[in-house]
């Protein structure tokens, strides 16, 4: 399968503003793209490239006053696989974990582990440990939030997502982490591309968010808010909740007035 990617970001700026941007594809898929994911401005001005302590792409620019559009569009080959279901995937004892995943299990800014950790026992002691819990933790955030953009906001943790019990996928995800975590089952945040192919559209088209688990010596795909295999993932980046992938990060007064994003299956390569 081929994937025509990309996006198309524009903002208002009343003054020079530097820019932090995370969204070129994550290093595990750069191989198969087909073309490079650059980064294209309106107006042109220097990008800079580095790696964060997760190993994701960040860039960095200075935007001049003014509108500035952000964009870049892509092929990317896909297996056209869905998740991988692996209900056999064992739950480790922490004092067997690998020391990489530890990070993991601790609570973060927008997953809190000393909030939730008791709501957590209480609704899933009594599921088997392994992918049967983590997936019983997924089908409860599912069913416990209602989807609702105009109930998105910034500073929404975990625990707020619990109690007001609607948000977007972003709180799905962190819902679901803070839960494994309780649990004792390391997880950590991903986001990136995933466009409706193979399901009924469900609306226009963004960034998703989804959530990866270790579990049998592997690290293995959940996903709260579509609670569904679903395939055709384009991976950004993966960190320990939002705070630390931040699509785009302004730092001053910034007006979005233009968003597009796209993820569709192309025609085969000639």
């Amino acid at each position: 399968m081929r994937l025509q990617t990309g996006f198309a970001i524009t903002y208002e700026l009343p003054a020079p503003t530097p820019i932090l941007l995370m969204l070129s594809v994550h290093p595990s898929r750069r191989d198969d793209l087909e073309n490079p994911d650059t980064l294209r401005t309106d107006p042109q001005v220097a990008v800079r490239q580095y790696a964060d302590s997760y190993g994701n792409i960040c860039s960095r620019l200075t935007a001049p006053a003014g509108r500035i559009t952000l964009a870049t569009d892509f092929v990317i080959r896909d297996s056209g696989l869905i998740d991988p279901y692996v209900p056999e995937a064992a739950q480790h004892a922490v004092e067997d974990l690998p020391d990489e995943a530890i990070l993991y299990l601790l609570g973060s800014r927008y997953c809190e582990t000393d909030r939730l950790s008791a709501i957590a026992w209480s609704l899933f002691q009594a599921t088997p440990p392994g992918w049967a819990r983590v997936q019983a933790i997924c089908d409860y955030v599912h069913n416990h939030i209602v989807f609702n953009y105009a109930n998105a906001r910034p500073d929404k943790t975990a625990h707020d997502v619990w109690v007001e019990a609607t948000g977007v996928c972003r709180d799905y995800a962190h819902l679901a982490i803070a839960f494994c975590r309780s649990m004792n089952i390391p997880a950590r945040y991903c986001t990136g591309y995933l466009g409706d192919i193979g399901v009924p559209v469900v609306g226009v088209m963004d960034f998703s968010a989804w959530f990866e688990v270790y579990l049998g010596g592997e690290w293995r795909t959940f996903d709260a808010r579509n609670n569904m295999p679903r395939m055709a993932r384009v991976l950004i980046a993966r960190g320990r909740d939002a705070v630390d992938v931040p699509i785009a990060q302004t730092f001053g007064n910034a007006a979005l007035v233009g968003f597009e994003v796209t993820s569709l299956e192309a025609p085969p390569a000639p």
